[in-house]
């Protein structure tokens, strides 16, 4: 049976999202798994409010979550020095459920971005802060370490995830 995989990340907000899911979908393929986009519930949100809409599309992800046997999750960042919040979630909900995790496409480490994002940081008793006298936290980690340590790997893109991915199935 093949298995399904759950491409989180913010693909979704491409100026072609489909085109993306595609894109990730024919990778998935190439190594016998089925990829499984956000998009894919194809709902119709033509007639409902805003708020009726994020529900259904919300309840819509996450029922494509139970239905997968993985997650792999583009971790880049994503309107800031962090990752997409949603992606986030979509993570968390993938572990607590007990699926594999694995994130790809984090670029250096957190720390490191949240200095460049802010073009520089201050140092509070011997805490690098953000404008707002915030600690960002220092733990050598890709992100904030809830995400950073959610995921059972983190690799380079998503051909190396489907890779640990499709050795682990093999290994299970």
């Amino acid at each position: 049976m093949t298995k399904k995989i759950y491409l989180a990340g913010p693909g979704v907000f491409y100026p072609d999202p489909l085109a993306e899911g595609e894109r990730l979908k024919d990778l998935c393929a190439r190594f016998g798994l089925q990829g499984v986009f956000p998009m894919d519930a194809a709902l119709d949100l033509t007639d409902m409010e805003k708020g009726e809409a994020a529900h259904a599309i919300y309840q819509a992800n996450i029922d494509l979550i139970a239905q997968s046997d993985a997650l792999i999750a583009d971790m880049q960042a994503f309107r800031g020095p962090g990752m997409d919040g949603g992606t986030a979630f979509e993570m968390g909900y993938a572990v607590a459920l007990g699926k594999p995790v694995v994130g790809y496409n984090a670029q250096g480490f957190y720390l490191a971005r949240t200095r460049q994002y802010y073009k520089g940081l201050r140092t509070t008793e011997g805490h690098e802060v953000d404008p707002a006298g915030l600690t960002v936290e220092d733990f050598d980690q890709v992100d904030n370490l809830m995400m950073s340590c959610s995921a059972d790997v983190i690799v380079a893109d998503e051909k190396a995830a489907l890779e640990w991915l499709t050795r682990h199935f093999e290994e299970g």
